[in-house]
């Protein structure tokens, strides 16, 4: 953690430094000022915004990612609209590690801003701040033109949790671009509604490869998963194993007895990490029928799936002997 100054000196030193005709020597004053870690330096940065030279801009958009408030964002907001594509990078990546809602004031009027990149950058770090008056401009922004906006508000969407959103989330789960519909299918994990569970199973059956994997994975988190046991286990068979391994570990997660045999079968793939993750999904399940499988991969080439097998079977037998005592 950065110390603060001992006293007003180093601040106003450095704010001298800020003058010099050397860019170089701005730059590492500014530098300083970040590392400085004292509220005090904000209004030092909220000088240099206007610097000619862009490097020091970069600068000062890279120490403003040091602290936090209204102010702060209000600066970043200028220096996300440099001409300079550096600079703007550089607030893009300063505004996202914002953490006090109340900054959210000064980036969400760029919510509607012309350029993408904006628009983008402002709900990337309207997630974080969860301010509820920003699900209006993020469910306005799935109607975006450009597919990476439409993704950032989908994150925001996602971080509020409301349940009202669902309908757009679901919407959003049919989108033209994969990566939106990634996005929108983990969103609603958080949901408890029956929608959002036949939202993200119908994703099991996506064209991209992506998308059936993160709904597979998502499936084990949500509330009513366990509804999907079948889809999930006939995606035990999806001809990519990232598939395959995400629907072995959700079916884990939920104890699904029935699909014993298919999880069972993927512990002779030759792709070690579902081998692994199978092993490790038959002992959460526990159940008998799963012993013949990890038995037969005691002696796999693999150290973490020897080692699951033996865990896997150990929490079997326990289980057993729970039962009988």
């Amino acid at each position: 953690m950065p110390q603060l100054f001992e006293s007003y000196d180093d601040l106003d030193d450095i704010g001298e430094r800020l003058k010099s005709d050397d860019p170089a020597e701005r730059r590492v004053a500014i530098i300083e000022l970040g590392n400085s870690g004292d509220p005090d330096a904000v209004a030092h940065l909220d000088a240099m915004v206007t610097d000619t030279d862009a490097g020091v801009r970069q600068q000062v958009a890279l120490a403003f990612g040091e602290f936090d408030g209204l102010e702060v964002a209000a600066a970043l907001a200028k220096l996300l609209v440099d001409a300079e594509s550096p600079v703007a990078t550089a607030a893009a990546d300063s505004l996202a590690e914002l953490k006090d809602p109340a900054s959210a004031d000064a980036i969400l009027p760029l919510v509607a801003h012309p350029s993408a990149f904006v628009r983008m950058s402002v709900l990337r770090a309207l997630k974080e701040l969860r301010r509820k008056d920003a699900l209006k401009p993020a469910l306005d922004a799935l109607r975006d033109a450009e597919a990476p906006v439409r993704v950032q508000a989908i994150g925001v969407i996602g971080f509020l949790k409301l349940e009202e959103s669902i309908p757009a989330l679901t919407s959003a789960t049919g989108d033209q671009d994969a990566m939106v519909r990634r996005a929108a299918v983990s969103a609603l994990a958080f949901s408890n509604l029956k929608p959002a569970a036949e939202s993200i199973t119908r994703a099991l059956a996506d064209k991209d490869w992506m998308v059936r994997e993160v709904a597979a994975e998502t499936l084990g988190t949500n509330a009513n998963g366990a509804q999907a046991a079948d889809p999930l286990i006939k995606a035990i068979a999806d001809e990519f194993w990232q598939v395959r391994l995400k629907a072995v570990r959700s079916l884990g997660r939920m104890r699904i007895v029935r699909a014993v045999e298919a999880i069972g079968g993927c512990l002779q793939h030759p792709q070690a990490n579902l081998r692994k993750e199978g092993a490790a999904a038959l002992g959460e399940i526990a159940d008998p029928a799963g012993l013949k499988f990890l038995e037969a991969v005691f002696d796999d080439p693999d150290p973490e799936v020897r080692k699951n097998a033996r865990w896997g079977t150990q929490q079997i037998l326990l289980k057993n002997a729970d039962a009988r005592s």
